[in-house]
């Protein structure tokens, strides 16, 4: 049965972040045994659907920050998805006193290079994983949102041997940052390079001579957290890795939404990019109203009528591609529905902001 565990959700807003009561949700995932190494000391979350026979594919899914798995999870609708067409997932998962906000440490050189730190931890997650459970290696992938996304460019650029794909949401062009202060450069889209100088960034992280993993880019238009350049950076990067035109091969709209492909020799998407229009820090998704919708609106889960969890999983190869709905218009993100575990009611704001404003200043993360 599904543990029910108590949960305060942030979100960011114009004054800070503004907190909502600790409501209940449900968590599926179970703990990953222990796993060795360890040297980002990181904790591990896992889905194995029920029946499941192998070999099966692996995703390594990264929340975000204030996030933990089973929150990202129950917005996303990962599980709910390997359920329907067979996959396993593994969630690691950041600690406190790794970063007072549970992000993962994109930017630290102690964590973002190969055999170091947080990246060295996941790849042991995903070896122990294969150990444990009947994994194809050959279709293991990575995906995450914001620090997540940023982690999630951190594996493809450090283990590329070991995911053959990874879709990257509101995420950072790997190698932008080596402190916490250039981070935030970053994200504001202030770091500037020419895509053969973002290509070396990757290419000088691993020792790798062959083909490079497969890349969706998923980035809201109107996100001021992680601006849209960031999301031009990263297709650029991957794009002088492929050895492609920095312009795309096909521009279409899925919903709506602008989409852009970048294609390999047969005509396979070696780089996909969605540009959400309107919306802000978060994923796509739509929860829809029937047995047939994928995640729950909530902080950094924006209903905009577009499953992102969907189509990252046919990106990789392992659900059919969504069929599309009635031709309509982009609407903004909605508000999560009365009742839903983000909207249960708020709680008072000024001692949450200072308890934020102090972790951001101990993890220099704010001046």
């Amino acid at each position: 049965m599904p543990a029910i565990r108590p949960r305060i959700r942030l979100r960011p807003s114009r004054k800070g972040f503004t907190a909502f009561a600790p409501v209940a949700g449900t968590d599926r995932l179970s703990e990953l045994p222990a796993f060795h190494p360890n040297p980002g000391n990181l904790g591990g979350r896992l889905y194995v659907p029920e029946g499941l026979t192998g070999p099966a594919p692996l995703v390594v899914v990264l929340h975000g920050c204030t996030q933990d798995a089973a929150v990202y999870d129950q917005g996303s609708g990962w599980s709910t998805l390997a359920d329907r067409h067979g996959f396993i997932l593994l969630f690691p998962e950041q600690h406190r006193a790794n970063n007072p906000l549970l992000c993962f440490n994109w930017f630290s050189g102690n964590d973002n290079q190969r055999g170091m730190g947080e990246a060295a931890s996941i790849r042991a997650m995903v070896e122990a994983v294969r150990k444990a459970h009947a994994v194809d290696p050959d279709r293991i992938f990575v995906t995450g949102l914001s620090a997540g996304g940023a982690m999630t460019g951190v594996m493809l650029a450090t283990y590329p041997e070991t995911f053959a794909a990874g879709a990257i949401l509101a995420g950072i062009p790997y190698g932008c940052a080596s402190g916490a202060h250039e981070a935030f450069d970053c994200m504001g889209g202030r770091a500037r390079s020419d895509a053969r100088e973002l290509g070396d960034r990757v290419r000088r992280a691993s020792p790798h001579k062959g083909s490079w993993p497969r890349l969706q880019v998923w980035q809201g238009s109107a996100d001021t957290t992680v601006v849209p350049s960031n999301a031009d950076a990263i297709v650029l990067q991957w794009a002088d890795l492929h050895g492609l035109d920095p312009k795309p091969d096909r521009s279409d709209e899925v919903e709506g939404h602008p989409r852009r492909s970048w294609l390999g020799p047969d005509g396979t998407p070696l780089i996909e990019e969605y540009r959400v229009t309107g919306m802000a820090h978060g994923i796509p998704i739509d929860p829809g109203t029937g047995q047939d919708g994928i995640g729950e609106a909530g902080a950094h889960m924006l209903d905009v009528g577009l499953s992102s969890t969907e189509r990252i999983a046919a990106f990789f190869g392992i659900a059919p591609e969504p069929a599309a709905a009635a031709t309509r218009k982009p609407r903004a993100a909605r508000r999560p529905r009365a009742g839903a575990s983000a909207n249960a009611g708020r709680a008072a704001a000024t001692g949450v902001q200072a308890t934020i404003e102090k972790a951001l200043k101990a993890a220099g993360l704010l001046r």
